[in-house]
């Protein structure tokens, strides 16, 4: 895939919706009071975000958004975010082992 600046600004903002997406629906469930009313605005915002980027991105001839496939950026951007997450919890094992053995 070829890189550019939309591809980029896709993967941020697909994440940024992903992540509150699954933050609200944390605080949603877990929360109570104002903290479960603003998961589900989490939530509605989230969903909100992904949609219009995707409808931006995937059906509108917008002249900015026509060379990106969502789709294949969506597929690259799970796997690099799997790969970041591999990594991180590798790292983060060998320095928690460190510590707990010192």
């Amino acid at each position: 895939m070829n890189w550019d600046i939309m591809s980029f600004l896709t993967i941020v903002v697909f994440v940024f919706a992903l992540v509150l997406m699954i933050a609200g629906i944390f605080s949603a469930y877990f929360g109570s009071g104002k903290s479960r009313t603003y998961g589900l605005i989490m939530l509605v915002t989230g969903l909100v975000v992904f949609a219009i980027w995707a409808y931006l991105v995937g059906w509108s001839n917008i002249e900015i958004f026509t060379d990106v496939h969502v789709v294949d950026v969506i597929v690259d951007a799970v796997i690099n975010f799997l790969a970041i997450l591999i990594g991180a919890l590798v790292a983060i094992g060998i320095f928690l082992v460190a510590v707990l053995k010192s």
